[in-house]
């Protein structure tokens, strides 16, 4: 008579293995695709980020024909980032009602009414220093002076149609300064998704390319959390929710999958884990140069947030699962 476990009796086969799988395979519903929108004159600008291979900067007419195609695919939500034609020092296209964002909501709105809209809330794209916030004369970006301008473009993105705001400037109250005008706006019923959880992480490196936001000077450490602190995640993640978070958001998500476990258990909303630019270009690069079989790396990592507790998953593999038929 065996006296040890015997694991392998329910590893036989795939159809034993699915059905005592405990995390679920990826599904639509899952899944939330970024696009980064470009305010320019040229209708047919189409550009590859050369650090994320497979991801573009688009006009808003390629941004409608790009998301044609991964809504046909079974696309069901969007985050949009914007990249305004002038910067300035109080980021005012960032919450102009004729902003690149702003744009972009009514334009797929119009055209696809059942897609789920997500704005990212920053300054940092928008800033002519590219911090995320109103700079002191001495570099410090200025936390209170701030948060009416992220409020002002959270109500901006509301006015044009957005179905959910998503801060993620990581100003200490934001969260409660945008609840507050948005409900002064008559946008009582829209969902705030915190970036309650963004590390200042070394992962953001493509991103910072894409949305042309690199910080000028200095860097976001002063602001964004420092990468040895577990703890405190969950310190930021009770404050937004305090302030009327919906729900949050863990940034980065493969390197912080232990974070997102203790947020998933210390919390009950809705919780999303962004696999960043970063995540996205190390497999992309190892599986172009077949050091990887990418697609199966690519579903491994996504498996594995699901398995920590993300109910959502933003990534820019979004269009390549879709298409693939790779989420159910």
């Amino acid at each position: 008579m065996s006296t040890f476990h015997r694991g392998r009796r329910l590893r036989q086969g795939p159809q034993l293995r699915a059905l005592v799988r405990e995390t679920p395979p990826l599904l639509r519903e899952d899944l939330i695709m970024p696009y980064f929108v470009v305010e320019t004159d040229d209708t047919a600008f189409r550009k590859e980020i050369s650090a994320m291979p497979g991801q573009f900067q688009l006009s808003l007419a390629e941004l409608e024909k790009q998301v044609g195609g991964a809504v046909a695919d079974g696309l069901m939500a969007v985050l949009l980032f914007g990249i305004p034609k002038i910067k300035d020092e109080r980021a005012s296209g960032a919450w102009a009602e004729d902003g690149i964002v702003q744009q972009a909501v009514r334009l797929l709105r119009k055209r696809f009414p059942e897609l789920v809209i997500i704005t990212d809330v920053c300054l940092c794209e928008y800033m002519s220093h590219g911090h995320c916030g109103i700079l002191t004369p001495d570099g410090v970006v200025e936390n209170d002076a701030t948060l009416p301008l992220l409020a002002a473009t959270a109500v901006s993105h509301a006015r044009a149609g957005a179905d959910i705001v998503a801060p993620s400037d990581m100003m200490d109250g934001r969260i409660a300064a945008i609840r507050t005008a948005l409900d002064e706006a008559g946008f009582t019923s829209t969902p705030i998704m915190s970036y309650a959880v963004k590390y200042a992480s070394a992962c953001y490196g493509p991103f910072r390319e894409a949305a042309e936001s690199a910080p000028a000077c200095g860097d976001r450490k002063a602001y964004q959390m420092d990468p040895g602190n577990a703890r405190e995640a969950l310190i930021e993640a009770r404050a937004d929710l305090a302030e009327g978070a919906d729900m949050l958001i863990v940034k980065p998500a493969g390197p912080y999958a232990d974070i997102l476990r203790a947020v998933r258990d210390a919390v009950d909303v809705p919780l999303a884990a962004y696999q960043v630019s970063g995540e996205y270009s190390m497999i992309r690069a190892a599986g172009l140069n077949g050091w990887i079989d990418e697609r199966a790396v690519m579903l491994e990592s996504l498996l594995g947030l699901k398995r920590a507790g993300a109910d959502m998953l933003i990534t820019y593999f979004t269009e390549t699962l879709l298409r693939e038929g790779l989420a159910r």
